[in-house]
């Protein structure tokens, strides 16, 4: 059986695809990173993390400026650790606050960073002291359906 030239490329062809493909997959998962560089590292500790996973990203202004690192449990204070690769590029203030956002009603979480006023900027080990921890749907609802419950009885009464 003969092979021609033209299997060749097209043999080439469908690799490459399957390596674009392949590509856009772990880039949509955030499961690569293509920066090279190695930023600083700050840690902070919340009480709910809620679904942050580690490459979630850092965002200030909508700009992403770092990732998550990693995550852990600190069995000391029963809170949960995240250390935070920042971008070298970006410098925030010491007195920084962090809060764990979702993108979208259901969508990924995230941690949005707001800059504070101290004049001196956050170093590579730092700690960031003021978090907020993530809102979980669940919580919400059922705090919600337990108001409408206690206000229920009572606010038929007062119609009648």
């Amino acid at each position: 059986m003969q092979r021609s030239g033209k299997d060749v490329w097209v043999g080439l062809f469908v690799l490459l695809g399957a390596a674009a493909l392949l590509f856009l997959a772990l880039q949509s998962a955030n499961l690569l990173s293509l920066n090279f560089e190695r930023g600083y590292a700050v840690s902070a500790k919340f009480d709910n993390i809620g679904g942050l996973k580690p490459k979630a990203a850092v965002k200030s202004a909508g700009v992403v400026v770092g990732r998550v690192d990693s995550i852990s449990f600190d069995d000391k204070s029963f809170q949960a650790k995240v250390v935070l690769s920042m971008d070298k590029r970006f410098a925030f203030p010491k007195d920084s606050s962090l809060k764990i956002l979702t993108s979208g009603l259901l969508g990924e979480q995230y941690i949005g960073i707001e800059a504070g006023a101290d004049s001196a900027n956050l170093a590579a080990g730092d700690s960031i002291g003021t978090t907020q921890s993530a809102v979980v749907l669940e919580n919400l609802i059922s705090q919600f359906l337990y108001s409408k419950a206690a206000d229920g009885p009572s606010s038929e009464k007062a119609a009648k």
